[in-house]
Protein backbone atom coordinates (compact mmCIF):
# COMPACT_ATOMS: atom_id res chain seq x y z
CA UNK A 1 0.00 0.00 0.00
CA UNK A 2 2.01 2.73 -1.49
CA UNK A 3 1.16 6.49 -2.01
CA UNK A 4 2.35 9.63 -3.40
CA UNK A 5 3.93 12.10 -1.63
CA UNK A 6 2.78 15.12 -3.38
CA UNK A 7 0.07 17.37 -2.35
CA UNK A 8 -2.20 16.96 0.74
CA UNK A 9 -5.06 17.84 -1.97
CA UNK A 10 -6.22 14.71 -4.10
CA UNK A 11 -7.33 14.41 -7.50
CA UNK A 12 -10.85 15.89 -8.27
CA UNK A 13 -12.50 12.20 -8.82
CA UNK A 14 -16.12 11.89 -9.96
CA UNK A 15 -16.67 9.89 -6.44
CA UNK A 16 -15.06 12.89 -4.40
CA UNK A 17 -17.01 15.37 -6.28
CA UNK A 18 -20.30 13.51 -5.92
CA UNK A 19 -19.80 13.02 -2.06
CA UNK A 20 -19.31 16.46 -1.77
CA UNK A 21 -22.17 17.58 -3.73
CA UNK A 22 -24.30 15.09 -1.86
CA UNK A 23 -22.87 16.68 1.68
CA UNK A 24 -23.99 20.35 0.41
CA UNK A 25 -27.30 19.66 -0.50
CA UNK A 26 -27.31 18.11 3.39
CA UNK A 27 -25.82 21.30 4.52
CA UNK A 28 -28.07 23.84 2.87
CA UNK A 29 -31.52 21.32 3.92
CA UNK A 30 -29.97 21.93 7.41
CA UNK A 31 -29.96 25.70 6.78
CA UNK A 32 -25.98 26.07 7.75
CA UNK A 33 -23.40 28.01 5.92
CA UNK A 34 -20.39 26.39 5.74
CA UNK A 35 -19.03 28.36 8.96
CA UNK A 36 -22.26 27.38 10.95
CA UNK A 37 -21.37 23.77 10.44
CA UNK A 38 -17.35 24.07 10.96
CA UNK A 39 -17.65 23.57 14.97
CA UNK A 40 -20.42 20.89 14.77
CA UNK A 41 -18.05 18.84 12.63
CA UNK A 42 -14.68 20.41 14.28
CA UNK A 43 -13.17 20.45 11.04
CA UNK A 44 -12.68 24.62 9.36
CA UNK A 45 -14.55 26.34 7.09
CA UNK A 46 -12.17 25.77 4.09
CA UNK A 47 -11.96 22.34 4.92
CA UNK A 48 -15.95 21.62 4.60
CA UNK A 49 -15.57 24.11 1.38
CA UNK A 50 -12.81 21.50 0.23
CA UNK A 51 -14.89 18.41 0.78
CA UNK A 52 -17.76 19.78 -0.65
CA UNK A 53 -15.53 20.92 -3.76
CA UNK A 54 -14.43 17.30 -4.34
CA UNK A 55 -11.10 18.44 -3.77
CA UNK A 56 -10.50 16.73 -0.40
CA UNK A 57 -11.02 13.35 1.01
CA UNK A 58 -13.98 13.59 3.60
CA UNK A 59 -12.13 12.42 7.04
CA UNK A 60 -14.14 8.90 8.85
CA UNK A 61 -14.02 11.46 11.63
CA UNK A 62 -16.10 14.20 9.06
CA UNK A 63 -18.28 11.87 7.54
CA UNK A 64 -19.78 10.37 10.93
CA UNK A 65 -19.89 14.19 12.12
CA UNK A 66 -21.56 15.24 8.88
CA UNK A 67 -23.95 11.82 8.75
CA UNK A 68 -25.11 12.83 13.13
CA UNK A 69 -25.32 16.84 12.71
CA UNK A 70 -26.77 16.64 9.50
CA UNK A 71 -29.68 14.28 10.22
CA UNK A 72 -28.75 12.69 6.84
CA UNK A 73 -30.38 8.84 6.76
CA UNK A 74 -27.26 7.29 6.68
CA UNK A 75 -26.68 8.62 2.44
CA UNK A 76 -23.30 9.85 3.62
CA UNK A 77 -22.21 7.05 4.74
CA UNK A 78 -23.65 5.12 1.65
CA UNK A 79 -21.86 7.65 -0.43
CA UNK A 80 -18.41 7.19 1.30
CA UNK A 81 -17.81 3.86 0.57
CA UNK A 82 -17.51 4.59 -2.85
CA UNK A 83 -14.97 7.05 -2.33
CA UNK A 84 -11.51 5.60 -4.60
CA UNK A 85 -8.46 7.05 -5.17
CA UNK A 86 -6.57 7.48 -8.80
CA UNK A 87 -2.73 7.48 -9.25
CA UNK A 88 -1.28 10.68 -6.94
CA UNK A 89 -3.67 10.83 -4.33
CA UNK A 90 -1.94 10.16 -1.09
CA UNK A 91 -5.04 10.69 1.05
CA UNK A 92 -6.37 7.15 1.79
CA UNK A 93 -2.63 6.30 2.80
CA UNK A 94 -2.37 9.04 4.73
CA UNK A 95 -5.44 8.06 6.23
CA UNK A 96 -4.81 4.79 6.76
CA UNK A 97 -1.20 5.61 8.49
CA UNK A 98 -3.16 7.26 10.52
CA UNK A 99 -5.14 4.96 12.08
CA UNK A 100 -2.25 2.47 12.30
CA UNK A 101 -0.51 4.97 14.45
CA UNK A 102 -3.59 4.31 17.05
CA UNK A 103 -4.65 0.54 16.23
CA UNK A 104 -5.14 -2.23 18.65
CA UNK A 105 -4.39 -4.60 16.21
CA UNK A 106 -3.01 -4.54 12.72
CA UNK A 107 -3.16 -7.91 9.87
CA UNK A 108 -2.45 -7.99 6.87
CA UNK A 109 -2.08 -10.33 4.15
CA UNK A 110 -0.30 -10.60 0.73
CA UNK A 111 0.57 -12.39 -2.16
CA UNK A 112 2.67 -9.78 -4.00
CA UNK A 113 5.40 -8.57 -2.40
CA UNK A 114 6.33 -8.23 1.64
CA UNK A 115 4.50 -6.01 3.73
CA UNK A 116 5.69 -2.77 4.17
CA UNK A 117 5.72 -2.71 7.97
CA UNK A 118 8.40 -6.15 7.36
CA UNK A 119 10.90 -4.64 4.80
CA UNK A 120 14.18 -3.81 5.25
CA UNK A 121 15.37 -0.88 3.74
CA UNK A 122 17.31 -2.54 0.48
CA UNK A 123 14.50 -4.28 -0.27
CA UNK A 124 11.92 -1.21 0.19
CA UNK A 125 14.61 0.59 -1.89
CA UNK A 126 14.15 -2.03 -5.18
CA UNK A 127 10.73 -2.15 -4.79
CA UNK A 128 10.36 1.50 -5.39
CA UNK A 129 13.48 0.80 -8.25
CA UNK A 130 10.76 -1.17 -9.95
CA UNK A 131 8.19 1.17 -9.81
CA UNK A 132 6.21 1.61 -13.20
CA UNK A 133 6.41 4.58 -13.97
CA UNK A 134 9.64 5.43 -13.26
CA UNK A 135 10.10 7.25 -9.90
CA UNK A 136 13.10 10.06 -9.81
CA UNK A 137 15.40 9.68 -7.11
CA UNK A 138 14.40 12.02 -5.40
CA UNK A 139 11.19 10.41 -4.65
CA UNK A 140 12.47 7.54 -3.98
CA UNK A 141 14.21 8.64 -0.83
CA UNK A 142 11.23 10.38 -0.11
CA UNK A 143 9.23 7.78 -0.13
CA UNK A 144 11.81 5.56 1.52
CA UNK A 145 11.99 7.54 4.81
CA UNK A 146 8.17 7.41 5.05
CA UNK A 147 8.10 3.77 4.81
CA UNK A 148 11.44 3.34 6.91
CA UNK A 149 9.68 5.58 9.60
CA UNK A 150 6.28 3.14 9.40
CA UNK A 151 8.64 0.15 10.23
CA UNK A 152 9.08 1.42 13.76
CA UNK A 153 5.05 1.12 14.87
CA UNK A 154 6.22 -2.66 15.00
CA UNK A 155 8.78 -1.62 18.36
CA UNK A 156 7.37 1.78 19.38
CA UNK A 157 3.63 0.08 19.65
CA UNK A 158 4.30 -2.96 21.82
CA UNK A 159 0.52 -3.32 22.59
CA UNK A 160 -0.40 -3.45 19.98
CA UNK A 161 -0.72 -7.21 17.76
CA UNK A 162 0.88 -6.90 14.74
CA UNK A 163 -0.37 -10.38 12.33
CA UNK A 164 0.96 -11.45 8.48
CA UNK A 165 0.33 -13.91 6.41
CA UNK A 166 2.50 -13.41 3.04
CA UNK A 167 3.16 -15.85 0.39
CA UNK A 168 5.65 -18.32 0.40
CA UNK A 169 6.42 -17.12 -3.29
CA UNK A 170 7.07 -13.63 -2.36
CA UNK A 171 9.91 -14.53 -0.44
CA UNK A 172 11.37 -16.85 -3.36
CA UNK A 173 11.41 -13.87 -5.97
CA UNK A 174 14.38 -11.81 -5.57
CA UNK A 175 13.51 -8.49 -5.66
CA UNK A 176 17.07 -6.21 -5.90
CA UNK A 177 18.57 -9.59 -6.21
CA UNK A 178 19.96 -12.63 -4.44
CA UNK A 179 21.79 -10.67 -1.45
CA UNK A 180 19.19 -8.22 -0.40
CA UNK A 181 16.20 -11.34 -0.45
CA UNK A 182 19.37 -12.77 1.71
CA UNK A 183 19.06 -9.77 4.34
CA UNK A 184 15.64 -9.09 3.89
CA UNK A 185 14.82 -12.43 5.54
CA UNK A 186 16.99 -12.03 8.43
CA UNK A 187 14.96 -8.97 8.66
CA UNK A 188 11.72 -10.89 8.35
CA UNK A 189 12.81 -13.29 11.27
CA UNK A 190 13.98 -10.24 13.62
CA UNK A 191 10.89 -8.80 13.17
CA UNK A 192 8.85 -12.14 14.41
CA UNK A 193 10.69 -12.56 17.55
CA UNK A 194 8.88 -9.41 18.76
CA UNK A 195 6.41 -10.81 21.07
CA UNK A 196 3.59 -8.66 19.61
CA UNK A 197 4.42 -9.81 15.91
CA UNK A 198 3.21 -13.13 14.31
CA UNK A 199 4.05 -13.95 10.91
CA UNK A 200 2.77 -16.95 9.18
CA UNK A 201 4.07 -18.35 5.86
CA UNK A 202 1.60 -19.66 3.14
CA UNK A 203 3.29 -22.71 1.39
CA UNK A 204 3.17 -22.72 -2.10
CA UNK A 205 1.64 -26.74 -1.54
CA UNK A 206 -1.67 -25.41 0.15
CA UNK A 207 -4.39 -26.42 -1.58
CA UNK A 208 -7.29 -24.73 0.27
CA UNK A 209 -6.89 -21.01 0.15
CA UNK A 210 -8.98 -18.35 1.66
CA UNK A 211 -7.32 -15.51 -0.19
CA UNK A 212 -7.13 -16.38 -3.66
CA UNK A 213 -9.25 -12.81 -4.49
CA UNK A 214 -5.88 -10.70 -3.06
CA UNK A 215 -4.43 -8.58 -0.60
CA UNK A 216 -6.37 -7.89 2.94
CA UNK A 217 -5.53 -5.40 5.28
CA UNK A 218 -7.49 -4.70 8.44
CA UNK A 219 -7.01 -3.17 11.65
CA UNK A 220 -8.61 -2.56 14.68
CA UNK A 221 -8.63 0.69 16.00
CA UNK A 222 -8.92 2.06 20.36
CA UNK A 223 -12.76 2.19 19.94
CA UNK A 224 -12.81 -0.94 18.97
CA UNK A 225 -14.02 -0.30 15.01
CA UNK A 226 -12.57 -2.28 12.58
CA UNK A 227 -11.66 -1.14 9.23
CA UNK A 228 -10.30 -2.49 5.74
CA UNK A 229 -8.16 -1.32 3.02
CA UNK A 230 -7.96 -2.71 -0.90
CA UNK A 231 -5.70 -1.58 -3.36
CA UNK A 232 -5.51 -2.41 -6.90
CA UNK A 233 -3.05 -1.32 -9.97
CA UNK A 234 -4.47 1.91 -10.33
CA UNK A 235 -7.23 2.49 -7.71
CA UNK A 236 -7.70 1.70 -3.89
CA UNK A 237 -10.67 1.87 -1.51
CA UNK A 238 -10.75 2.52 2.58
CA UNK A 239 -13.18 -0.02 3.85
CA UNK A 240 -15.37 0.54 6.53
CA UNK A 241 -19.03 -1.01 5.53
CA UNK A 242 -19.65 -3.47 8.36
CA UNK A 243 -20.57 -6.14 5.97
CA UNK A 244 -17.17 -5.11 3.99
CA UNK A 245 -15.24 -5.43 7.06
CA UNK A 246 -17.07 -9.27 8.32
CA UNK A 247 -15.80 -10.83 4.57
CA UNK A 248 -12.80 -9.80 4.85
CA UNK A 249 -12.71 -10.46 8.66
CA UNK A 250 -13.78 -14.40 8.06
CA UNK A 251 -11.52 -14.64 4.91
CA UNK A 252 -8.30 -13.43 7.48
CA UNK A 253 -9.64 -15.89 9.61
CA UNK A 254 -9.39 -18.97 7.36
CA UNK A 255 -5.99 -17.78 6.05
CA UNK A 256 -4.21 -17.91 9.30
CA UNK A 257 -5.76 -20.93 10.21
CA UNK A 258 -4.70 -22.65 6.49
CA UNK A 259 -1.21 -21.22 7.09
CA UNK A 260 1.05 -23.40 8.97
CA UNK A 261 2.24 -22.08 12.83
CA UNK A 262 4.34 -19.24 13.25
CA UNK A 263 6.79 -21.66 14.30
CA UNK A 264 6.40 -23.99 11.36
CA UNK A 265 6.29 -20.86 8.96
CA UNK A 266 9.79 -19.15 10.88
CA UNK A 267 11.44 -22.86 9.77
CA UNK A 268 10.23 -22.38 6.24
CA UNK A 269 11.90 -19.39 5.82
CA UNK A 270 15.14 -20.62 7.78
CA UNK A 271 14.70 -23.53 4.74
CA UNK A 272 14.65 -20.86 1.96
CA UNK A 273 17.34 -18.09 3.59
CA UNK A 274 20.23 -21.50 3.78
CA UNK A 275 19.12 -22.30 0.40
CA UNK A 276 20.10 -19.17 -1.32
Amino acid sequence: MTGSTGSNEPECTDSLKNFGAVAKVFRERAGLTQEELSPLVRFSPQTVASIEQGRRLPPLEFIERAERVLDAFGVLKAAAKHLARRPGLASWFRQWADLEGRALNICAYECRLVPGLLQNEAYARAVFHNRVPHLADDQIEVQLAARLERQRLLRDMPNTGFSFVVEEAVFRRPVGGIDVLRHLIDHVLECAELRNVEVKVMPLAQEEHAGLEGPIRLLETPENKWYGYSEGQRSGQFLSDRQDISVLQMRYAKLRAQAPTPQDSLSLLKRIRGAL
